[in-house]
């Protein structure tokens, strides 16, 4: 069309035209620019930046405007180790070929419309990531190419699909770390990887809620394989929007056949549409220790509602289950076709898993061996407060009893000694949880203390309660059990501290 026109005599219609096409050309020339660094070994700062390239980056005080593609390259540094603001503009993306490091104690980087977000960053393969005390939130999510990555004491939020589409953090390789951070209602998954990549991240300690927010059938965390390395996901809470119905807790979904190595272990796992669900074959998976609870927000058990569900086409070499509190999801534990699990045996594994109320329809499902292998399950407790029969604990399994062509659960003996439980749900309240270093105790029965453990079993706070129910206490980020003592009785309920 261009050489067209300038191979044509001129007259007003046809340079009005010509002069509106160079005028279009010219600003969309404009709305993709970018800022590269020269790649020339040199740590950046944001005000660096703001000097080298004014259209790029702007200043106000402690305020910064990212108005087009930032690129650092694969010599360069950007450092932010002083506490300010970064908004960025519609659109706009960070990639990171060298180093990106946040240092300072307090930075938000945030979108100059939250209705508007911005594209996100990018962090190339073999980047390097340090990102503290940061609250990032309102862009395209974080896509991490490379395995140097921590992420640690920060918050995640308000991602919505961007150069991220998997997660709010989308892995790719090796073993990044997220610790103690928050992810909180992301429009996708908090933490997620491709089911064809092998990825083992560190995720501790953090705070995970109410994502999934565009209700995709997703979970909060979603993984696929592993490297040889573990997969560890220790000590978070990943607490559901229970106006979601199709956010999950935790997956790992193992199509490809990659290695699956993980570690799954003292996690609170509420209010999301199933708990715990692994697919695909494994190689050693420990769940321990997690409490798994009201897993139950679309209601549809054809559909899900498992605490724990274990699916393999191929068997599992070597899952095991154990000291796991499992109560009020529409199943306990589901087993699929050829999955297999240990959940209690006489050598390695001491069972120690609490059932309660898991159940729809009006029949309790404490675990529903759904394939034609035999598991151990032994020295469970299968109705948690109830009598600890080897009838009682029948009435819950469905296996080879009630169907000859499922698997037989072996259960026998049953032990609830450990279980605390004499009392419902509605007996007792201990709020917040997470907590920061203040407790609330509401109890419609008189206890004399409360102390608390960490997990080691170790006693690490005391304290008499007489007319004081409002506990503060100053204890490292972690997870503790507290228990409340009277002279008959007791009750223990796992705390997060962050």
């Amino acid at each position: 069309m261009l050489s067209l026109l300038l191979n044509q005599t001129p007259n007003k219609t046809t340079m009005k035209f010509f002069t509106s096409f160079i005028l279009i050309t010219f600003t969309s020339l404009i709305a993709v620019g970018q800022y590269t660094t020269p790649d020339t070994g040199v740590n950046w700062t944001l005000n660096d930046i703001a000097s080298n390239s004014p259209s790029s980056l702007s200043v106000t005080g402690n305020v910064y405007t990212l108005l087009e593609d930032l690129t650092i390259a694969p010599n360069d540094t950007l450092e932010i180790n002083s506490d300010l603001t970064l908004e960025i503009e519609m659109d706009v993306r960070v990639t990171v070929f060298g180093s990106f490091s946040i240092t300072a104690n307090n930075v938000l980087i945030t979108a100059v419309d939250p209705t508007s977000p911005y594209d996100g960053f990018r962090f190339e393969e073999f980047s390097n990531i340090n990102i503290q005390n940061a609250t990032i939130e309102y862009g395209g999510g974080l896509r991490v190419l490379t395995d140097d990555f921590i992420l640690n004491n920060s918050v995640i939020q308000y991602q919505v699909e961007g150069v991220a589409t998997g997660g709010a953090v989308s892995l790719s390789r090796g073993a990044p770390e997220i610790t103690n951070n928050d992810f909180l209602f992301n429009d996708t998954p908090a933490i997620a990887s491709g089911a064809n990549q092998s990825v083992s991240p560190y995720i501790f300690n953090n705070h995970i809620e109410g994502n999934n927010q565009a209700n995709d059938n997703k979970p909060q965390i979603n993984l696929g394989g592993t490297t040889t390395d573990t997969l560890k996901i220790i000590q978070n809470s990943i607490i559901g929007d229970p106006s979601l119905s199709e956010a999950g807790g935790i997956a790992i979904a193992n199509f490809f056949g990659n290695d699956v190595f993980a570690v799954i272990e003292g996690n609170i796992i509420q209010d999301n549409r199933y708990g715990l669900t692994i697919n695909g074959a494994t190689n050693y998976v420990l769940i321990k220790d997690n409490i798994i609870e009201d897993n139950n927000t679309q209601g549809l058990p054809n559909l899900g509602g498992s605490g724990i569900n274990l699916i393999a086409a191929s068997n599992m070499n070597k899952v095991i289950v154990m000291e796991n509190e499992i109560r009020r999801n529409l199943w306990g534990v589901t087993l699929q076709n050829n999955a297999q699990a240990n959940f209690g045996d006489d050598q390695d594994n001491p069972g120690g898993n609490v059932f309660f109320n898991n159940g729809n329809n009006g029949t309790t499902y404490a675990l529903f061996n759904n394939t034609p292998n035999t598991l151990m399950a032994k020295h469970n407790c299968w109705v948690e407060g109830g009598s600890g029969t080897l009838a009682e604990a029948e009435a819950v399994i469905s296996h080879m009893v009630d169907d000859p062509s499922l698997g037989e659960v072996i259960f026998d003996p049953v032990n609830c000694q450990l279980s605390s439980a004499d009392f419902s749900s509605t007996d007792i309240s201990l709020y917040p949880n997470p907590s920061t270093g203040i407790l609330n105790i509401e109890s419609q029965f008189e206890f004399d203390r409360v102390e608390f453990y960490n997990m080691k079993g170790q006693q690490v706070f005391s304290q008499k309660l007489e007319h004081q129910h409002i506990l503060n206490f100053n204890l490292s980020a972690g997870i503790y059990f507290v228990k409340l003592i009277s002279q008959d009785s007791s009750y223990i309920q796992k705390l997060i501290v962050k």
